[in-house]
């Protein structure tokens, strides 16, 4: 089994694809689409793995930290989650966003990935609460607030933006910040995009 790569990036592809060098081999890896970017042509890289095996094809998935390689580990072993839609999870939201996104029952940060409809949704919440280690709340106030995220997508839907660029947008974002700090940032992006 390949657990890490260690090398150089031959190629990236808009796809989600790098190709990366180690001792005179390519490996082509997917990668979630925020990794891409640092994964600049001709510089070193250093990802960790998964190994998909198939009966027809062997895939290999490449991230950047260990908590997405495990977070895509548990994905992969919920019930209709395949590798593509997993690899699809981690691209709009990072492992902690999604924890959170757990956490606060948010049926409409799940329904931001391709392929998940609200009935999906609703499903993954249910078995990933008890899949991934999502963190005890205090509860003493009996209020629990939404995320930055969760605030700045509502604005972004709120401000006609589609659900399509809304996704695109939040997974360029950080995950911890401000909430006017993030919407400055994502209307920023949103401005780009559209010229």
């Amino acid at each position: 089994m390949i657990g890490t790569l260690r090398g150089s990036v031959l190629e990236r592809h808009a796809a989600g694809e790098a190709v990366v060098e180690v001792g005179g081999v390519g490996y082509r890896v997917l990668v979630p689409i925020g990794a891409l970017a640092q994964l600049e042509p001709g510089a070193p890289a250093f990802v960790f793995t998964h190994l998909h095996v198939r009966e027809d094809a062997m895939v290999l998935y490449g991230f950047l930290t260990r908590d997405e390689r495990d977070t895509f580990e548990v994905l992969i072993g919920t019930t209709g989650v395949g590798p593509k839609l997993a690899l699809a999870m981690l691209s709009v939201h990072s492992p902690s966003s999604l924890r959170r996104a757990l956490v606060d029952d948010d049926l409409a940060a799940l329904t931001l990935v391709p392929g998940v409809g609200k009935r999906t949704a609703q499903r993954l919440l249910v078995e990933l609460k008890a899949r991934l280690e999502v963190p005890d709340l205090d509860l003493s106030d009996g209020v629990i607030a939404p995320s930055a995220r969760s605030e700045v997508r509502d604005a972004l839907g709120g401000l006609g933006y589609s659900t399509d660029e809304v996704r695109d947008v939040l997974a360029q974002l950080d995950d911890d910040g401000a909430v006017e700090d993030l919407l400055r940032d994502a209307l920023k992006l949103l401005a780009v995009a559209r010229a």
